[in-house]
Formats: C-alpha cells, structure tokens, sequence
C-alpha cells in the first residue's frame, strides 16, 4: 500500500481488565472497517514508552492515525500525553486534540469548566470538603472514564461520603469524589463532527433501568458496562426516539451538548451524558472526548439509528481528522 493510503490504530491498553481489553477490541475492529475499505491499518500498541513508536510511525507519513489512546499503561491521566506528542510531529490523528483531551480528564477540573460556563453539572465534593449528611450522592473515580470503582454501593448518604471517598481511593487508586446523585432518568449524547465543520447531535438514546431487580440502583456501573455475569449488563437497553417523544427535552439535551463541545474544544466525535431529573431539567454528568468507536458502543448504536453503519461511522471521522487539517493547512 502506498503512505497516503496508511493509517494505523494505536492504542497504549494494558489489556488486564474488561474495559482496557474493549480497548484492543475496539482498534481491531476499526482496523478491519478501514481494511475493508482499502486502507492499510495495522494496530499498533504503542506501550508505556510510547515515544518512539509514534516517532517510528511519523517517519513512514501516514495519511491519519486513528487515536484509540484511553489509557496509557493503565493510567487515565496520561491519555493525552501520546496526542500531544502526535501533534507535535506533525501527524494527523482522529478526535480531539491534546488540548481537549487534557480538559476532560479530570472529572472535577471539568466540571469548574461547566460551571463557570453556567451550564448544569451537579454539586460534588472532594475529600475533605463538608457534604450536607441527609443528601444522597454518588461516589466516583476522578479520573477513570469507563465506570471503574462504580457499584450499588456507590450511592451512600451524604453522612458516609468521606469514608466511601477513602474506601474506594484506598481499593482502585486514584482520587474519588462525591456528587449529588440526580434522580431520574440517563441520556447519552453522541456528536459528530460534519465535514464542513460544526457538530452533528446523532439520535439521542435513553437507557432503560426498568427491567432491573427490584431495589437496584438505576445506575450503568462497572458491571453493566463490562461484567456479562450482572444483571445490569442485560437489562439496561437503550431505547431511541426521543426527538419524536419529546421534542423539548430532545432539543435541550442538543443544545447543551453543543454548547459543551464548543467549551472543551472537542472534535472528531465526542459523548456528552446526562441525567434528567423528576422537574425535566438536565444535569451534564460527564464530557467523553474519546468515547468508544466499538460497532457495539453507544455512539455506533447513534450512528446506526442515522443510517451510518459503523463502517461507514469510521471512515467519516478518518475523512474529518484528513479534511480538517487540509483546512488549517
């Protein structure tokens, strides 16, 4: 194959837990969606000393590289540290830049962003901060992206916060925090990035926790998302239609992921997730600048429901990454 041809997949995946191995899964999967379509695209696991394999790849001038990076070594934090080398060796790449993915890692710092952008997030608190004790919030990792130290337990009374923060930092590693659980329902919003710039908001999914054992919370823990053996895993679908349903609520969730988009800087493709509660109001929950490509993934589900199938998904946003530099050039 010829280099304007060539456009790899790289990922830095340590793949010794269910969501780092989607990650590997995920790169071949797109690498077999671009294959089909006449690129030459091999997976490269770029590794924890990631450096001279991207230095490697910038010599043989691929036409893109398709950023897969979530983790590099298993560390979330260091997610961006790979773009920022891409960008800084002249290498188109897929999604958002090292800017925009360094905004979104840290989950707090990107929710001061939202705030003093007065768009809805609920309160949280760190460590060591006072949280009002009848409030029921919902502990979580700051930096971890794929519901990792998420369960039943992580909704606990204002009260039992602080030890539930110590508990699950001591357990996963990492910081933890506490936010105002919302009551209510989960929406996930995919956006695309259109080819003449600008964001697309895909049909937008409302996942079920109806089907749920009774007294479960209705939340998409670490087991729903990764752990066959949950019953979370089989009985929270999405259901799609809201746009015709409720037209109201529809065209403020795409308002306010747009308006996130724009803040962040986000491109390429990017998931904005919500939670609704009992009054009808949004509340942005998290900004994914690199969320899953996988063909079984929410924002391929979005896609589908647009009439792109993930073939055609992929090839989209390796024609945005080429198309968009071509106009910065």
């Amino acid at each position: 194959m010829s280099a304007r041809r060539f456009a790899p997949v790289v990922h830095a995946a340590r793949p010794d837990r269910p969501d780092e191995q989607d990650t590997v899964d995920t790169a071949r999967a797109i690498a077999a969606a671009l294959t089909r379509q006449g690129w030459d695209s091999p997976v490269i696991d770029l590794g924890a000393d990631f450096a001279p394999a991207l230095r490697r790849l910038a010599a043989r001038a691929p036409a893109a590289v398709v950023n897969m990076v979530e983790t590099v070594a298993g560390d979330p934090l260091r997610a961006a540290e790979p773009a920022r080398l891409m960008q800084a060796l002249g290498l188109v790449f897929t999604g958002a830049d090292a800017d925009a993915l360094e905004a979104t890692l840290i989950k707090t710092d990107a929710k001061r962003r939202l705030r003093a952008a007065a768009l809805p997030t609920p309160d949280w608190w760190t460590a060591g901060e006072a949280i009002p004790g009848d409030l029921r919030v919902i502990v979580k990792s700051d930096s971890e992206h794929g519901s990792l130290g998420i369960d039943a337990g992580s909704i606990v009374p204002g009260a039992r916060a602080a030890a539930e923060i110590a508990a699950r930092a001591a357990r996963f590693g990492g910081e933890f925090f506490a936010e105002a659980f919302i009551e209510g329902r989960e929406f996930n919003v995919a956006l695309l990035e259109a080819l003449e710039g600008g964001a697309r908001v895909l049909p937008i999914p409302e996942i079920l926790f109806d089907a749920l054992p009774a007294g479960a919370p209705h939340i998409v823990d670490y087991g729903a998302k990764w752990d066959p053996a949950c019953p979370a895993y089989h009985h929270t679908p999405r259901r799609f239609g809201i746009e015709t349903a409720e037209p109201a609520l529809a065209a403020e969730l795409a308002r306010l992921s747009r308006a996130v988009w724009d803040l962040f800087g986000l491109a390429g493709y990017a998931r904005v997730d919500f939670r609704v509660d009992a009054a009808g109001r949004p509340w942005v929950l998290e900004v994914n600048a690199n969320p899953c490509l996988a063909p079984d993934a929410g924002l391929a589900a979005a896609a589908a429901e647009a009439g792109l199938s993930h073939d055609a998904l992929v090839a989209h946003v390796l024609a945005v990454a080429r198309a968009r530099t071509r106009k910065a050039a």
